[in-house]
């Protein structure tokens, strides 16, 4: 269980990294590599930049579920 934990919170520590790094900046980001350059004229924002905050707090919330775990496995272990 411990090992199957970390392994999760490396792969999630990796992506989170990675999603964080492509999300727009003041000067563009690097999602406008990725199609994020384009605007929407009903929103301020696109709708990648959307569904890449979404993924970007699922992400984080495996990853602080993962350290939580490992917490509770260690105390009571």
């Amino acid at each position: 269980m411990t090992l199957a934990l970390e392994i999760v919170l490396v792969i999630s520590s990796l992506l989170m990294t990675m999603f964080v790094l492509l999300h727009k900046g003041k000067g563009g980001g690097l999602s406008s590599l990725f199609g994020g350059g384009v605007q929407s004229n009903l929103s301020g924002s696109t709708v990648v930049e959307k569904n890449l905050d979404i993924v970007t707090i699922i992400t984080a919330l495996i990853w602080l579920g993962c350290i939580i775990g490992l917490n509770l496995i260690q105390a009571y272990a």
